[in-house]
């Protein structure tokens, strides 16, 4: 099994429909196992749990009750999703709190049994408008992919104001080794109109590692953020439709508010 750590590479989104639009950014994201995330924020004087350092984890950056440990809250989200926690190891992909400042637009907990085997994945999404939605990716929506993890399942959230509610999900997910990869894609009536691809290499949890990473990327949820909001211009001025939100009270809201992911959680 793979222990916590650093994952670094790439990320690309690519729309097809109803025009063309390519992008890919470098990033890196934290891979810790979630009942040991105090002692792992101790790495280094640059990172500190729940306290303010160049890189932070906070529990109400994630979903639930932030008094609660986070194995706790993903137990309760799973009993009210009517699914079954596996009972191993849970290592959760995040972007970490840097400079202060964070925004995840997703963030993955590989759920392991207690054979090491990855049982379940949970990808906690989070838009701009500062709403957070809970995806339980099991063997309810399953599908065989030999290795890899295949779901497939309804888009049930809305995350850009340029893509419709009711699109298929198909997400491939590896189990995390010294690669990472995930890619997701979404039909309209059938048809693929956007895939995203990220491809990462695994780097050991260590202060030097996570000094050279940072070094690398210093503001890491900054420039995710100022991604989001440029590529929105990009569509915008290519006169792609504007895709309304369903309103206010349809989706769970954050816990936090992020600088230019709240837009709509006041």
């Amino acid at each position: 099994m793979t222990e916590s750590g650093l994952f670094v590479g790439t990320l690309r989104h690519r729309r097809f429909r109803p025009v063309s639009h390519e992008f890919t950014y470098p990033l890196f994201m934290a891979y810790l196992d979630i009942d040991r995330l105090e002692p792992l924020m101790k790495v280094s004087r640059l990172a500190g749990y729940n306290c303010w350092r160049w890189a932070s984890y906070y529990e109400h950056d994630h979903f639930g009750d932030p008094s609660l440990p986070l194995r706790e809250r993903l137990a309760r989200d799973a009993y009210a999703n009517g699914v079954q926690l596996p009972a191993g190891r849970i290592f959760l992909l995040t972007h970490l709190r840097y400079l202060g400042y964070n925004f995840n637009p997703v963030s993955f907990f590989y759920c392991f049994d207690q054979n090491d085997k990855l049982g379940m994945v949970v990808a906690e999404v989070n838009n701009t408008f500062g709403e957070t939605a809970n995806y339980w990716l099991g063997p309810q929506v399953e599908v065989p992919a030999g290795e890899n993890k295949k779901y497939r399942f309804g888009k049930a959230f809305h995350v850009s104001p340029f893509m419709k509610l009711g699109h298929e999900y198909e997400w491939t997910l590896t189990s995390p080794c010294d690669r990472l990869v995930t890619e997701c894609i979404n039909y309209e009536d059938g048809k693929v109109v956007f895939d995203s691809t990220m491809k990462m290499a695994y780097r050991p949890w260590t202060g030097e590692q996570l000094h050279r990473t940072l070094l690398a990327f210093p503001w890491m949820t900054a420039k995710v953020i100022g991604a989001i909001h440029w590529q929105a211009l990009m569509l915008k001025l290519k006169k792609v439709p504007v895709v309304q939100h369903p309103g206010p009270g349809v989706f769970q809201r954050t816990t936090v508010r992020n600088l230019g992911g709240s837009w709509g959680n006041r």
